[in-house]
């Protein structure tokens, strides 16, 4: 067995990133940014008022100074004319300061008689004037590579880019195997379950930025196997879900390897998730996943997230960890490193007494895996200990 540092190591050297498109900027959130893209245009493109008020000659902005009101300017409507000492402009936000004028005195400070103005006892010192370019100016870039968020979106519109050079999304071929499953909704036969993983496995993939396929179940035979790898074809990673230990009904380790598949490392010192094989067949990379429920989820945290994020180009590196202090005292572990369901609360992380990878129930309320390491010792409240979001 291998450790799980030294699996991910083997399944990073599978992978690399995907090619570049180029996407409508109202397409592009969530996604990657794959090159860096430059600024077309100062924002602001010019002075323009922070707030509404009368734009006049800052060196004249002084306690009850009276002015002459000349015009006005409004967002998207500039005044085209000077305004000369003596004179201000009434001004709304947004609006570009008009030639003359460096400074805008808010409208609370000011009294206006028809179109004379008086500035009160007491003016902010404040110009009130956000300068051209204050955000940005043209050729600023924004970095690749650089997961897009919904302010990265509302910046490259502000930049004037209407299309965006992204990673593909990754096309995850997911296929769940076993003559015990059938899909939901579907009546269970008194010997079979509901296939419940490639529907979890599915909607993470999708919120890490993958493109799933569901595959038809395939059923405990050659043929239906080589048929599910058939229809795999054209994905960038094939998913397998059950049948990857050493069982008599275990097949798709043989099957895969039928079908042309390299294997580079086969169970891994970790619990749940020890039956857990990677290679490539073709031009696709293939993970293939433990069958049990917790088994597989887990592991799609723990190896297919990362080798979705390196296939986006976002890097190689482990799933995040973050460091908490335990709620109860703990006992020691054993030789596999066990990724245990838990809970962060109030008093620290609460590990669930029950770890069995068959309870979904447990996985769906725990907040987050807690670390053990292998043989690591026993550990009291209030100790540190790794934690991985979920």
């Amino acid at each position: 067995m291998i450790t799980v540092a030294q699996a991910l190591d083997h399944l990073f050297a599978l992978t690399a990133p995907l090619p570049v498109e180029d996407v409508p900027l109202a397409q592009a959130g969530g996604r990657v940014l794959a090159r860096d893209v430059t600024a077309r245009r100062d924002q602001p493109p010019f002075a323009a008022s922070a707030m509404d008020g009368y734009a006049l000659a800052g060196t004249d902005a002084r306690p009850g100074a009276s002015f002459t009101v000349i015009g006005e300017a409004a967002a998207g409507h500039r005044f085209a004319g000077t305004v000369a000492r003596g004179q201000a402009l009434r001004i709304f936000t947004g609006a570009p300061l008009p030639a003359g004028t460096d400074h805008v005195v808010i409208q609370e400070d000011v009294t206006r008689a028809g179109d004379t103005i008086t500035l009160g006892d007491t003016l902010e010192a404040k110009p009130h004037v956000r300068p051209a370019g204050a955000d940005f100016r043209t050729g600023d870039t924004i970095n690749a590579p650089r997961l897009l968020s919904p302010s990265d979106i509302a910046l490259l519109a502000a930049m004037n880019i209407s299309r965006v050079p992204v990673t593909r999304r990754p096309v995850v071929a997911i296929i769940a195997t076993g003559d015990e499953l059938v899909q939901p909704g579907e009546t269970p036969g008194p010997d079979q379950i509901i296939a419940s993983n490639s529907y979890g496995l599915a909607a993470l993939l999708q919120a890490i930025g993958a493109q799933p396929r569901l595959l038809p179940i395939a059923r405990d035979t050659v043929p239906a196997l080589n048929l599910a790898f058939e229809l795999a074809q054209g994905a960038d990673l094939i998913l397998t879900i059950g049948g990857a230990s050493v069982g008599d009904h275990d097949l798709v380790g043989d099957v895969a390897q039928a079908n042309g598949m390299e294997r580079a490392f086969y169970k891994i010192a970790m619990r749940p998730g020890k039956p857990l094989m990677a290679g490539r067949i073709g031009d696709a990379m293939m993970i293939g996943l433990p069958g049990n429920p917790v088994s597989a989820m887990v592991c799609g945290h723990i190896f297919v997230v990362p080798v979705i994020r390196s296939m986006l180009g976002l890097g190689q590196s482990a799933a995040p960890r973050q460091t908490a202090t335990l709620a109860h005292d703990i006992g020691a572990n054993g030789p596999r490193e066990h990724y245990t369901r838990a809970r962060v609360t109030d008093q620290g992380v609460a590990i669930f007494d029950r770890q069995d990878s068959a309870l979904l129930t447990v996985l769906a309320d725990a907040n987050c895996l807690a670390v053990r390491p292998i043989n690591d010792g026993p550990r009291p409240t209030g100790a540190t200990i790794e934690i991985i979001p979920l």
